[in-house]
């Protein structure tokens, strides 16, 4: 079966916010964000992730996906040839940099592994969000700042700030979202796509099949006409 238009041309237009679950670590996860109608599904390499999957996991499911979603592999401020020895294994079609790479990093990325890129940034003011305009990415990605740490606290920022993204690249909003606030987070920001991890949670690494399913409720609910 052909992959859906929307899930690789992200010029089509679409009523519907795209979810994106990140920190899966099993294939059981994976099946449940994929059966729910994700976009993309999150796999983790950064060592110091609760949420850290291993290569061979990855693999397996990567394996049982591809083409049904986007397969996304999460980097923070790794060495480029571990980039490329995780994609050699895994096939993933994004990479989301989640560190302190810069424009020039990002770059390289894209084009030693011709994947497409996503760039995160921490939003700690308006400043830090229109920072990312210096990276050519085919995604943005807005999270919370929290000091000494890149991602995964369960902390959300100001939506407020997002207003300083230009749009000119798909931003995907992170954060702190769940089941409770994720409509509230699409009509203040109206953003490409939600990313979340912890919101979903049994445990770090763990989905929750209940959230789970009260989330893509929430983003369906909140693309409804009034």
């Amino acid at each position: 079966m052909p992959a859906p238009a929307w899930l690789y041309d992200w010029s089509v237009v679409t009523a519907d916010t795209r979810v994106k679950i990140c920190g899966i670590t099993s294939l059981g996860d994976a099946q449940a964000a994929v059966g729910l109608g994700a976009w993309a599904i999150g796999m983790i390499f950064h060592p110091e992730s609760p949420r850290r999957c291993g290569v061979d996991e990855a693999a397996a499911i990567a394996a049982a996906h591809r083409r049904r979603v986007e397969l996304v592999g999460v980097f923070v401020n790794a060495p480029l040839p571990e980039v490329l020895s995780v994609v050699e294994s895994v096939p993933l079609s994004i990479l989301q940099l989640h560190g302190d790479e810069g424009p020039a990093y990002c770059d390289e990325a894209r084009r030693r592994t011709g994947l497409r890129t996503m760039k995160a940034g921490r939003a700690k003011d308006a400043a830090a969000v229109r920072a990312l305009s210096a990276y050519r990415t085919d995604l943005h990605l807005l999270d919370a700042y929290v000091p000494g740490t890149y991602g995964g606290t369960g902390e959300r920022f100001d939506w407020e700030l997002a207003a300083a993204h230009p749009r000119t690249t798909p931003l995907v909003l992170s954060g702190g979202l769940d089941p409770d606030n994720v409509a509230d987070a699409i009509a203040a920001v109206r953003p490409f796509a939600v990313d979340v991890a912890s919101g979903v949670e049994a445990a770090p690494g763990r989905k929750d099949p209940e959230a789970l399913r009260r989330f893509f409720a929430a983003v369906e609910a909140a693309a409804a006409p009034v």
